[in-house]
């Protein structure tokens, strides 16, 4: 059985009084707190085992490179990749999808190709796609929700053309909370002959990846939203489509052979790793995906279902209370407004009384203002969420309600 209040012991700061009161942490889906494992295995590869990666033939180098190919094999794992080489590390998921629109959109954009969006992409995504749109002459496309902000197959089909030679999408909305069936959409757009990125920032907190049931082309999340370190990120190929671009980045140790007048590049993904890379942060990654891994995923969906439908039900008692983003199936991620009152009197409340939300357009503005407003409050869940932690929020949100309006 899945026992979050046992799993808030794993994480230290989830311990410390915030304004002399319960910390109550709902802002997983900015980024997700730390579990006393991750710290130490980040200590220890600066205290023990530091030195830099793949160039030395000392103890302490040949020790690093180990731990960062081992962390390597851990992502893979995680996202049942079928080889640790499809994995590259990157800094977050924002330089992953900037490397695939880099590489793809070079070799493969032109004028007269379509890209397909949905409504609710974060910037990451939107803004990266409308830039190579703008550089390579292709059309940028998006297809609508439902308003509830449900994901509708038709709506999306109706965008899906033979010109579409890429498909971005998130798999899980930072705004609705929307869960994207991937598996479905991947096989659509495979048919009419287009590549699929998926951005799974949202989805790989709440959700088991699975690459190849996917079987996308190209996925991407940050450390930082699964209980990693920040500065560290993975970007997921298929090895033929890693093999088939060109990198994007120069410089040290992503090099087979230099002339002064030639260079040949190393297969992926040392291709696509340029420079020194983050492997000490690449380990902190590793420590976070075994801690997830401990736990059977369908029991943390159960219990996040349940605890998602007890949200919903508790911001609903509150009068002048909207969600915005009310699909069947959503993750744990609510944003919502308040009549008369402005997001950030909201949160600054709610801040005192030691809860912790978010507020703006959460880096997805455009779907924010479609649906009509310039800001909303958002709290959202990790594993050590409770009913405490809702019951905490809908206290403060009350206590905001009475001393604002």
């Amino acid at each position: 059985m899945f026992d979050a209040q046992n799993i808030r012991k794993d994480f230290p700061i989830l311990h410390r009084l915030i304004e002399g009161k319960r910390n109550t942490y709902m802002d997983t889906a900015a980024s997700a707190q730390k579990p006393l494992c991750v710290i130490e295995s980040i200590s220890k590869a600066y205290l023990e085992e530091y030195a830099n990666v793949h160039r030395g033939s000392y103890w302490l180098s040949e020790k690093a490179t180990e731990n960062y190919e081992d962390a390597r094999k851990t992502v893979a794992q995680f996202i049942n990749a079928k080889t640790p080489d499809e994995v590259v590390f990157t800094r977050n998921a924002t330089e992953g999808i900037n490397l695939v629109a880099a590489t793809f959109g070079t070799c493969h954009l032109k004028k007269g190709d379509e890209i397909l969006l949905s409504r609710a992409e974060h910037h990451a995504n939107l803004v990266t796609w409308q830039q190579w749109a703008l550089k390579t002459g292709a059309t940028l496309k998006y297809f609508d929700l439902a308003e509830d902000g449900s994901f509708v197959m038709d709506l999306f089909l109706a965008q899906l053309t033979d010109k579409t030679k890429m498909v971005a999408v998130t798999a899980m909305s930072n705004v609705l909370g929307t869960v994207f069936p991937i598996k479905q959409i991947c096989a659509a757009a495979h048919k009419a002959g287009a590549s699929v990125l998926i951005d799974a920032c949202q989805y790989a907190v709440h959700k088991k990846i699975d690459v190849q049931d996917f079987d996308c082309d190209f996925l991407a999340f940050s450390g930082h939203k699964v209980y990693g370190p920040t500065g560290i990120g993975v970007l997921y190929g298929k090895s033929d489509r890693l093999s088939s671009l060109q990198p994007y980045q120069f410089g040290g140790d992503m090099i087979d052979r230099v002339t002064y007048e030639k260079t040949t590049f190393a297969e992926p993904p040392a291709r696509f790793e340029a420079g020194t890379p983050a492997f000490v942060q690449a380990v902190g990654l590793g420590a976070a995906l075994k801690y997830v891994m401990q736990f059977d995923f369908k029991e943390i969906e159960d219990y996040e279902t349940q605890l998602t439908a007890y949200t919903t039900a508790r911001l609903q008692e509150i009068e002048g209370l909207k969600i915005l983003g009310t699909a069947e199936n959503k993750g744990g991620v609510f944003s919502f407004a308040l009549a008369g009152i402005h997001p950030q009197d909201i949160a600054f409340v709610l801040g005192k009384e030691g809860v912790a939300v978010r507020t703006g357009h959460f880096c997805a503005e455009p779907i924010v203002n479609k649906l009509g407003y310039t800001s909303l409050t958002r709290a959202s869940l990790g594993l050590y969420s409770t009913k405490e932690d809702v019951d905490e929020l809908i206290k403060a949100l009350r206590k905001a309600k009475d001393f604002l309006s």
